[in-house]
């Protein structure tokens, strides 16, 4: 099926916490990242992205894949799916919300309901992996 949603996210853990963000008039939190444009490649989505969102430098030689997950897209017509590659990073800077972004927290386990579906399948992920 066409129309669904690539994505890139970052994973940024902190004392057992999850870098959430939710955007201006939303509800859910989500990770921070967003679509490429034509031609980036992952790594080049995750720098401008998280700069646009929070920012904060990513460094490129820290960026570390993670995982990629898919599950259906949250307020989209139901088949149309979004495609999440997670990467981890270090970052030069102070997280601080821009662009479309309201607020910024440090999500533990117990906030997974406040997040995306796709959100909550990466929370399941990094609590069995014991990192949240």
């Amino acid at each position: 099926m066409t129309g669904n949603i690539d994505k890139i996210a970052w994973i940024s853990l902190r004392e057992g916490r999850l870098l959430g963000v939710r955007s201006k008039g939303k509800e859910l939190f989500y990770f921070p990242g967003g679509k490429r444009e034509p031609g980036e490649t992952d790594a080049e989505t995750l720098q401008r992205e998280i700069h646009e969102e929070l920012s904060v430098r990513i460094k490129p030689e820290t960026i570390d894949y993670f995982a990629t997950f898919e599950a259906q897209a949250d307020g989209k017509p139901e088949g149309v799916l979004v495609k999440m590659t997670c990467y981890y990073a270090d970052y030069d800077g102070e997280l601080q919300p821009a662009s479309e972004i309201e607020e910024l927290a440090w999500l533990g386990y117990a906030d997974r309901d406040r997040t995306s579906l796709i959100s909550r399948i990466i929370f399941d992920k990094l609590h069995v992996m014991n990192l949240v």
